[in-house]
């Protein structure tokens, strides 16, 4: 498993696991990122600090803070 801020640009992964708790746990599960979701990573934004994924249809920008708390799995 990687953490979804390591993912390069145009690659797909699958979520494995979220290491949030509380609110922002909720926050993300309602946003979709639940384990076996899809991610495509599109793009990242100015100094490499928010990067922008496609997840269920939806594109969703993350801070670089929040993405390390999420793994992935390669498809």
């Amino acid at each position: 498993m990687q953490k979804l801020s390591d993912v390069q640009i145009n690659s797909s992964v699958i979520v494995e696991k979220l290491l949030f708790s509380g609110s922002l746990r909720e926050r993300m599960l309602a946003l979709g990122f639940t384990k076996g979701a899809v991610i495509n990573v599109i793009r990242k934004g100015p100094k490499n600090n928010l990067t922008v994924y496609k997840i269920r249809g939806t594109k969703i920008a993350l801070r670089k803070e929040e993405s390390s708390l999420i793994l992935v799995n390669a498809i």
